[in-house]
């Protein structure tokens, strides 16, 4: 590799998608910078991103493939690139011939790298044919299809026009953790007079920030959303037949909130004050343009695709959705509009099976162990730690009691990785060419390969080109998968002339100079075909689950500096603040008799945590707070509801429940 300066994007699954400028020397990358050319990010890079040189080069990152034996049992051995790839090639054809079909292997795949090359995994997996595959999405697919039941199509406004909004009101957000570059955009509105508002269970460092928070019981954002517009409703709307004429179900909606909506039961089940609804009625209803930014927080329990309706139906009544500056915020799915032909890759016709079996990834290891004729037997683990990040940890670990051979490929010897038969190390974005589109903002940029390989380190898209060549080296033809082509071949198919077109380029050469936002930006106009105001208005009034006394909700929101589990192993970011404490209200400290730094327990039905207290005097009575991951995660204790919604949901990782107590040894 050149010395220089090269572009690299940011590819981990948060709101930035980062431009990154790259300083490489002796073919070292020895510091990175942000890249003044991306329109969102503007030049900065958040602590994670500025600590890309420790993550790169940190010893702790798995350097060549290994196998142990027994599995678990940490007696790993260094192994060949070539003998890994004949012991899993082998693998997949004994199954084949085993079951008549590749059914019993499959992948579990999700978001540790968003760029369009790390598809190959799922593009591997179709060039054998009907195989076991995940589907859904763990973290948004609620309020994914929340907002397209009530829109018609999945939309999110333009982040850079909240500078110019006159209210914003974040439901279930903290962008000054997750999302810090949207922050500079909210501090520019609040220069010019602009009204913050944060409504959320926790008092979030957004929320220290903000003009008005508003603190309210975990999953009833929707008896909030729906109280507001009865009191708007009461003092009367200027122009209602123009919402009539835009909305679908105008009518009945008004009438169920004026007869029967009840907001001294919305005072009870959200526990905000009247004073704080009016106050927001009053917001929403004269101050234009306004912004509404349903955060993810919102949907992880299964009250959430309601609450994301009610909300949205909120901003369509007050006339929110459409305006210049305003409108509703989510995340947008724009990746959909790509070819994607890796994902898309069409492998050989099985005479007797259609298609692939599909298991829904928020409850993966209990719908997998479910099948049958055949079983699965052979799991591929890439982009995702499932035992720090996963629910349902028990039925996971059936699961691999059930599997012949788990294979991991990561950067680290993740916790997932430990219960691996076979780990492959992988390369980091600066070692490999990617073209990447982030989910919030609409900017397309490239990944340069920067500098060559950790050790043996390789691309999703390597391994996928190596290892199916292997496949029909020992069984010709076995794998469609055109192994020849290179990652530039790959992205330049990503770009379509529709694509180049809605990104204003004439070739590939132009993201070479810098990231390019998309000027097709949908401009969304709500009509009665597409619009719909609370769908399903009755089953957001189901009776709330009982909580038992001395039971709380467990929430484990992010990190400032990690993500999930990635970055856990820079020393530049210091976790010791959040790992291992679990924080709980001054009520709920009194009513156990515990102090601060107390060696505390939370627990129910699935296991328990272990770790120092810290008494929070602004959670909730009912909230129990916990970070991700860390040395014993949080997610031992969550479970995943049966879905009753045929077309999927996110993962509710805010509705388990758990109890305290001490410890015998105290004090840690």
């Amino acid at each position: 590799m050149k010395d220089g300066i090269y572009r690299n994007t940011c590819p981990r699954n948060c709101y930035g998608t980062c431009g990154i400028l790259s300083h490489v020397k002796n073919g070292r990358l020895i510091k990175v910078t942000g890249d003044p050319k991306h329109g969102f990010t503007k030049g900065r890079l958040c602590a994670k991103g500025y600590a890309s040189t420790q993550f790169i080069y940190n010893t702790q990152r798995l350097k060549y493939p290994m196998i142990q034996s027994p599995r678990g049992s940490g007696n790993w051995k260094r192994i060949s690139w070539d003998e890994a790839y004949s012991i899993i090639a082998r693998k997949i054809i004994e199954l084949n011939q085993r079951y008549g079909s590749n059914l019993a292997s499959g992948y579990n795949k999700f978001s540790g790298n968003l760029g369009f090359l790390h598809y190959a995994v799922e593009g591997m997996f179709n060039s054998l044919g009907p195989h076991t595959k995940p589907t859904g999405n763990p973290c948004a697919l609620t309020g994914k299809l929340a907002v397209n039941h009530s829109i018609g199509e999945n939309y999110s406004s333009v982040p850079e026009d909240m500078a110019h909004a006159s209210l914003i009101v974040i439901w279930g957000a903290n962008p000054a953790v997750t999302n810090v570059h949207q922050m500079k955009f909210i501090y520019e509105a609040r220069r010019s007079g602009a009204k913050f508002v944060v409504i959320d269970p926790i008092f979030t460092r957004t929320a220290e920030k903000a003009d008005i928070y508003i603190q309210i019981k975990p999953g009833t954002d929707g008896w909030l959303a729906l109280g507001i517009a009865k009191i708007i409703i009461e003092k009367g709307i200027n122009d209602e037949e123009t919402i009539r004429k835009q909305t679908n179900g105008w009518d009945q909606y008004k009438n169920f909130i004026q007869h029967q909506l009840d907001l001294s039961d919305v005072l009870e089940r959200t526990g905000v004050p009247m004073e704080a609804m009016e106050a927001l009625a009053e917001l929403y209803t004269h101050s234009k343009p306004a912004v509404t930014w349903n955060g993810l927080g919102l949907q992880r329990n299964d009250k959430g695709g309601h609450s994301i309706s009610a909300i949205t139906s909120l901003a369509a009544m007050t006339n929110n959705l459409r305006s210049p500056n305003g409108g509703l915020y989510y995340m947008h799915f724009d990746i959909d509009h790509f070819p994607q032909r890796l994902v898309n890759h069409q492998g050989p016709v099985h005479p007797t099976i259609a298609d692939s079996r599909e298991v829904d990834i928020s409850n993966f290891s209990k719908n997998a162990l479910a099948l049958n004729d055949p079983p699965l037997k052979f799991l591929w683990v890439a982009s995702r730690n499932i035992i720090t990040q996963d629910q349902n940890l028990n039925t996971w670990q059936q699961l691999f009691n059930q599997l012949e051979l788990i294979v991991t490929v990561d950067l680290y010897l993740t916790k997932t990785a430990k219960q691996s038969d076979i780990v492959l190390p992988a390369a980091s974005h600066f070692e490999e060419e990617d073209l990447n589109v982030g989910y919030w903002h609409y900017w397309l940029a490239l990944n340069q390969k920067a500098i060559p390989p950790y050790y043996e380190a390789k691309s999703d898209l390597q391994i996928a080109r190596e290892l199916t060549k292997k496949l029909n080296d020992l069984s010709p033809e076995f794998s469609n998968f055109p192994f020849e082509k290179e990652p530039i071949d790959w992205i330049k198919e990503e770009l379509s002339p529709e694509i180049m077109q809605q990104y204003g380029l004439t070739s590939y050469e132009d993201l070479l100079e810098g990231p390019q936002q998309k000027i097709e930006i949908n401009d969304f106009q709500p009509n009665p075909e597409k619009f719909k105001l609370l769908p399903a208005i009755e089953a957001q009034f189901q009776a709330d689950d009982p909580q038992e006394p001395l039971t709380y909700r467990l929430l484990s929101p992010q990190s400032l500096l990690k993500i999930h589990s990635q970055y856990e192993s820079v020393s530049w970011l210091d976790h010791r603040e959040t790992d291992n404490i679990i924080e709980i209200s001054t009520s709920a400290a009194n009513e156990h008799g515990m102090e601060d730094h107390t060696n505390i327990e939370i627990y129910n039905e699935h296991g328990s945590i272990s770790g120092a207290l810290k008494i929070n005097p602004t959670l909730p009575a009912n909230v129990v707070l916990s970070s991700q991951a860390g040395s014993n995660p949080i997610n031992q204790l969550i479970s995943q509801k049966e879905d009753k919604d045929a077309s999927g949901s996110s993962t509710f990782f805010y509705d388990s429940k758990v109890k305290i107590r001490k410890r015998r040894d105290t004090h840690v």
